[in-house]
């Protein structure tokens, strides 16, 4: 994010920082992604570097719905990643070391994974309605959504989503519903387009934006809403999924392909991860040599499609409520009319 957190200044992240014994560090504000608001912590006298991220737990809705149960379902998400880089030996019994050794969960290092604080947790409140995670600073080449993969690059993100989804699932880890957690409200907001909106400069031209598709995007919830219930009738076939795999979420070096921002992580089927790939067959045949599963490409669409309806349920959130206009809320705009441009056209985005 661009914008500054409200309530939250570099005071507050240091005294959170306690917890990971990094309170003397000195911080820089990354204004980079959105969403999250992030700091470069360095230490000083040394070449220690961290990358720390606070969430905005009253706009975590994929992990909770209200600040408290984003933050137990935030920490979930962290800790899966955390036991996904870590891996887990397996447990002794019959056949000596040799069997420990094959069932064992390998450490995935491919998962760029927030640090324990001194007390074993990777997530730390700051106040009501934020949550601090440390992460070691990676260097790489990152890229942005939107960008376009070339094909050997592709390849090396579909071997880590394999790899993946072969995991065993963390004790921790939260079981997604393939539904919209606000689809009742989106439904709500589009039958209200002919009533004022207000909150901010973005209320009105949202609403006007939003009236003049309203029928085709209601039309299009409804059929996402039975989609989803069969989909989530599926649930003994989820796997674990990082949930946005795409190319603002990779870091490279060289070749070796790195998974950051692990807070969308949970149980759900692997066309969740796949569809952000943009595979072509022959790569994702690749894909079901690895894992012994075929993709189905219309679970793919289908979550082409969530994608899309969770980014116009959010940004309408975000205009229908007091705002000012900022470089972040700009950024907003332009995804809400991107979104729904490509939702009327027939694409997702």
């Amino acid at each position: 994010m661009k914008d500054l957190p409200e309530g939250v200044g570099e005071a507050e992240v240091r005294t959170a920082l306690t917890a990971w014994g990094l309170a003397a560090a000195s911080l820089t504000y990354a204004p980079v992604g959105f969403g999250d608001y992030h700091w470069v912590a360095a230490e000083p006298g040394s070449t220690g570097r961290w990358f720390v991220t606070v969430a905005d737990l009253a706009h975590k809705r994929h992990c909770g719905d209200g600040p408290a149960a984003a933050f137990r379902g935030l920490r979930r998400a962290m800790e899966t990643a955390r036991v996904l880089r870590d891996g887990r030996p397996a447990a002794a019994g019959p056949g000596g070391a040799e069997a420990e050794e094959r069932t064992a969960e390998p450490a995935r290092d491919f998962v760029v994974a927030p640090l324990r604080a001194a007390d074993g947790e990777t997530v730390r409140g700051i106040g009501e309605r934020y949550a601090v995670s440390v992460f070691p600073f990676v260097d790489g080449d990152g890229g942005d959504f939107g960008d376009a993969l070339p094909p050997h690059r592709r390849a090396r993100v579909l071997e880590a989503l394999a790899d993946l989804h072969r995991a065993t699932p963390p004790a921790v880890t939260p079981v997604l519903s393939p539904d919209l957690p606000d689809r009742d409200r989106l439904a709500r907001d589009l039958a209200e387009t002919d009533r004022p909106w207000t909150g901010g400069p973005f209320s009105e031209p949202a609403g006007e934006l939003l009236a003049a598709v309203a029928p085709r995007l209601s039309r299009l919830l409804e059929e996402f809403a039975h989609r989803a219930a069969e989909i989530g009738e599926w649930s003994d076939g989820f796997v674990v999924t990082h949930g946005e795999p795409h190319p603002g979420n990779l870091l490279w070096r060289g070749e070796r392909c790195m998974l950051v921002d692990w807070d969308t992580a949970g149980l759900a089927p692997p066309e969740r991860d796949l569809w952000l790939v943009g595979a072509d067959p022959d790569e994702l045949a690749a894909y079901a040599r690895a894992t012994g599963r075929r993709p189905d490409r219309t679970v793919m669409e289908f979550y082409r499609l969530r994608w899309a309806l969770a980014d116009v349920a959010e940004f309408i959130r975000l205009f229908r409520s007091p705002h000012d206009r900022t470089p972040d809320t700009e950024v907003a705009w332009r995804g809400l009319t991107d979104t729904v441009d490509h939702l009327t056209r027939g694409e997702a985005f």
